[in-house]
This record gives C-alpha cells, sequence and structure tokens, in this order.
C-alpha cells in the first residue's frame, strides 16, 4: 500500500470514528483518474446492530450512515485531506449495506490524483 493511501484511509477512518464513535476495521482503496473508491468493512456500532433489528431501524442507520457522511464532507472536507491528494474535493458519492456492514465511498476531485 502506498504512503498516501494510508494517508488518505487513516483521514477517513479518524473522520468516521469522531462522528459515529467507531471507524472501519478495514478500509481499502484505490486511486482511478480523479476518484479515491474506498471499500469500507467493520463500520456499524453495537448500538445501530441493535437498532438495525427492524426494517425501520435498518433505514434509519442507513440514512444516518449516508447522509451524515455526504453532508459532512459537503460542508467541510477533512482536515488535510485536499492537501494530501493535492486537489479540490467536488463529490462524495457514499453507500452501505448495513445487514453485510460493507460500505463504499467514492471521492471525487477536480484533477487526476498522482500516485
Amino acid at each position: 500500500m502506498s504512503q498516501k493511501i494510508h494517508e488518505f484511509n487513516d483521514i477517513i477512518r479518524k473522520l468516521r470514528k469522531d462522528l459515529f464513535g467507531k471507524g472501519p476495521e478495514r478500509i481499502h482503496t484505490v486511486f482511478v483518474e480523479n476518484m479515491a473508491v474506498s471499500t469500507l468493512t467493520g463500520n456499524v456500532t453495537p448500538t445501530e446492530k441493535f437498532i438495525a433489528n427492524s426494517p425501520d431501524g435498518v433505514k434509519m442507520v442507513h440514512a444516518a450512515r449516508t447522509s451524515m457522511i455526504q453532508d459532512l464532507y459537503a460542508e467541510k472536507t477533512p482536515d488535510g485531506m485536499e492537501e494530501l491528494m493535492g486537489s479540490k474535493l467536488v463529490h462524495l458519492f457514499s453507500d452501505i449495506k448495513i445487514e453485510e456492514d460493507i460500505a463504499i465511498s467514492v471521492f471525487v476531485f477536480e484533477d487526476t490524483i498522482s500516485q
């Protein structure tokens, strides 16, 4: 794993730990042109697992895990992310499968990411 990917994953992990009380257990990121595509596993907290025991609970946890993340990034890019990537973050697309505890985030930057 390159140093840049490692540092990028650390930024993601810290932000999610601060926001939800638990960061992902594993993050796998690849850079493709102007995108960073991250697969995150081991995201869901024990409390979220309990809440997700009903269909409405799954929807609630899903909404929190997707909308909150996207709103947070739209409001303010995490410290150090744009400097590390050498480009401005333009969009974040994010989704999570609560039952499988796997999330995907696609970070779209203005410029091609240099490795």
